[in-house]
């Protein structure tokens, strides 16, 4: 299950928890404007936005996870299992698959309104990378720095939603996460008002007692709750070393702990955290296996160029010593 967000000082920034029971190897990958798109039922896209992510490269192309483009444009698609319904293509509609809907959006749109109006014309197809990779059931967080939005496709077709706090995870359909809000209109950042009776002495015996309520399990539902409320309430400078510190300090309140959730026997952990600045065009990040905060700068790269440029997620943990 994962966790993404977007977030919003004096730049514009977009990340993700990834959290799965395994890693395909994934990598971060730069696209630059040349390299060529094939894709199944759509034109090829010979020039586009150069954009950054993570994704793992089969055969040439990247299959991507999350990615930005140079334009600030984000996208990130998370499991949605039970309720992604893709159909078969249709003649009068823009047929895409699901693993190319990051690539492409990424390639020729600059905004979420762009994107939106191109949406109206789509069909999100039951259409396969291959056998390695079958269909994935997801639905996707699409923002810039204006605005989000949720795109899912279900059983009655495809819904946008306007996505105004920027969060998403996974089941239930996002209407109905909004909708769960609803249960913790009373959770404050302060210590309660005494309103349970008069009658009753009450001592606030410790801080943080205006969050009694908020879900604490591992759940994706739960997860939306805590993620709305811990980036609702942030505060931090807005400098771009503080946002990113903060940015990470949000997702790591939503993260996979090894051995806390247990799927067909293996263990759900946080593969990877990142922060992207959507303005800059720098992809932050970091791993299970090592919390030190790494960073790729698109704009280092000969984005001009037509070949992959990928960089690997990989190295354990190690301790600064001071002394």
């Amino acid at each position: 299950m994962c966790t993404a967000l977007t977030f919003k000082t004096k730049d514009h920034y977009f990340g993700r928890n990834l959290d799965l029971e395994y890693s395909l190897g994934e990598q971060v990958v730069i696209t630059p404007r040349n390299y060529v798109f094939n894709f199944r039922m759509l034109p090829t896209l010979k020039t586009h936005y150069a954009m950054i992510g993570v994704a793992k490269i089969d055969n040439g192309f990247p299959l991507y996870y999350d990615a930005t483009n140079e334009a600030g444009l984000s996208i990130a698609g998370l499991n949605f299992p039970e309720n992604a319904v893709y159909f078969k293509p249709e003649q009068c509609l823009n047929n895409i698959a699901p693993f190319e809907i990051i690539p492409y959006i990424l390639g020729k749109f600059k905004s979420v309104r762009e994107v939106s109006d191109f949406l109206k014309e789509v069909n999100i197809s039951d259409i396969a990378y291959n056998d390695d990779f079958p269909l994935s059931p997801l639905h996707w967080i699409i923002a810039d720095e204006k605005e989000a939005i949720t795109v899912e496709s279900v059983k009655d077709g495809l819904k946008i939603y306007e996505n105004s706090i920027g969060i998403l995870t996974n089941n239930p359909p996002f209407c109905y996460q909004m909708f769960n809000l609803n249960n913790y209109a009373h959770i404050s950042a302060c210590n309660p008002e005494k309103n349970f009776s008069k009658n009753v002495p009450y001592s606030a015996y410790s801080r943080g007692l205006g969050g009694l309520g908020l879900p604490g399990d591992f759940s994706s539902m739960s997860r939306f709750v805590r993620a709305v409320f811990a980036k609702s309430l942030s505060v931090c400078d807005t400098d771009d070393m503080d946002s990113i510190s903060q940015f990470f300090h949000i997702l790591s309140y939503v993260e996979q702990v090894r051995g806390c959730v247990k799927v067909n026997d293996k263990d759900e952990i946080t593969v990877y955290s990142s922060c992207c600045n959507a303005t800059k065009g720098i992809y932050y990040y970091s791993t299970y296996q090592n919390r030190c905060i790494r960073s790729v700068d698109m704009h280092k790269e000969n984005l001009d160029s037509d070949f992959l440029i990928p960089f690997d997620m990989t190295g354990k943990e190690f301790v600064f010593g001071q002394n």
